[in-house]
C-alpha cells in the first residue's frame, strides 16, 4: 500500500466536500428562509424540486447531471461559453453532484429551525425600528442556528459519502476525481483491501467526528441554556 494512496482520495474528498458544504450552506439558509416568509404560486412545485434528490437513487440524479451538464446541455453549452472549458468529469463536477445531493438535508433542517424561531421576538424588534437584516442576523439565525448546525454536519457527512451521482459525472480518475468512496469501492473490486481498509476506517472517524463534535456542542449548549434560565 502506497500512502498516496489513501491520502490523496481522502484530501481530495475534503477538498470537495468542504466547497459543496459552504455552497450548501448559503443557499439552503437562503432559500429556507425566503420559501417560509413568501407565498405564491408554484412554491409547492420548487420545494418539492429543491427536496427531489433525497428520493432519487444516486444514479438517476447523476444521469439528470449528465444531461444538463454534457456537450449538448444547456448547462453544458453555458460553461463552455462563460469558461471554455467542460465541467464534466473534473472535481467541480463533483462538487455539483455533492451539493445536489445533500442540499435536500440542509433544506429541510434550516426550514424546521426556522419555523421554531419566535416571531413575537423579530416582531418586537422590527416595531423598536430594526431593519431586517438586522433581526435576521441578531435573532432569527441565533435561534436558528443549533438546527442550521445540525443540518449543515448532515450535509457534509452526506457529501462525503457521495458514490452514484459522482461517478457518473466527474467518473474514478485517480488524483483528480477519485474520491474516497470510489477509491473504497475500486479498491474491494480489485481486492485491494490493504487500500480499501485505511479508507473506510478514515471516513468512519470522519464521520463518527463530525457527529460527536454536534451532540457534545449541542448539549454545552442546552446545559447553558439551562443555566441561564435557572439563573
Amino acid at each position: 500500500m502506497m500512502v498516496e494512496d489513501v491520502l490523496i482520495p481522502i484530501l481530495l474528498s475534503l477538498k470537495i466536500v468542504l466547497v459543496a458544504t459552504a455552497c450548501v450552506f448559503v443557499g439552503g439558509v437562503f432559500l429556507a428562509r425566503l420559501l417560509l416568509t413568501q407565498n405564491f404560486f408554484g412554491k409547492e412545485v420548487i420545494e418539492s424540486l429543491l427536496l427531489l434528490p433525497m428520493v432519487l437513487p444516486p444514479t438517476v440524479t447523476g444521469f439528470g447531471l449528465l444531461v444538463l451538464f454534457g456537450k449538448h446541455g444547456p448547462l453544458g453549452v453555458l460553461t463552455r461559453f462563460l469558461f471554455g472549458a467542460q465541467v464534466l468529469f473534473t472535481w467541480g463536477a463533483a462538487v455539483i453532484a455533492a451539493v445536489i445531493v445533500a442540499f435536500p438535508l440542509m433544506y429541510q433542517s434550516a426550514r424546521a429551525a426556522f419555523e421554531k424561531v419566535d416571531a413575537r421576538q423579530e416582531q418586537a424588534a422590527r416595531t423598536l425600528g430594526a431593519g431586517e437584516l438586522r433581526v435576521f442576523f441578531t435573532i432569527t439565525l441565533p435561534q436558528a442556528w443549533p438546527g442550521i448546525l445540525s443540518g449543515l454536519v448532515l450535509a457534509f457527512t452526506r457529501a462525503y459519502g457521495e458514490f452514484g451521482a459522482t461517478l457518473m459525472v466527474a467518473g474514478n480518475i485517480p488524483g483528480k476525481t477519485q474520491t474516497v468512496p470510489m477509491a473504497i469501492y475500486f479498491a474491494v473490486e480489485s481486492g485491494n483491501y490493504r487500500v480499501a481498509v485505511p479508507l473506510v476506517a478514515a471516513t468512519v472517524l470522519i464521520s463518527l467526528g463530525a457527529i460527536l463534535w454536534l451532540k457534545i456542542w449541542s448539549k454545552r449548549k442546552f446545559w447553558c441554556y439551562t443555566e441561564r434560565k435557572m439563573g
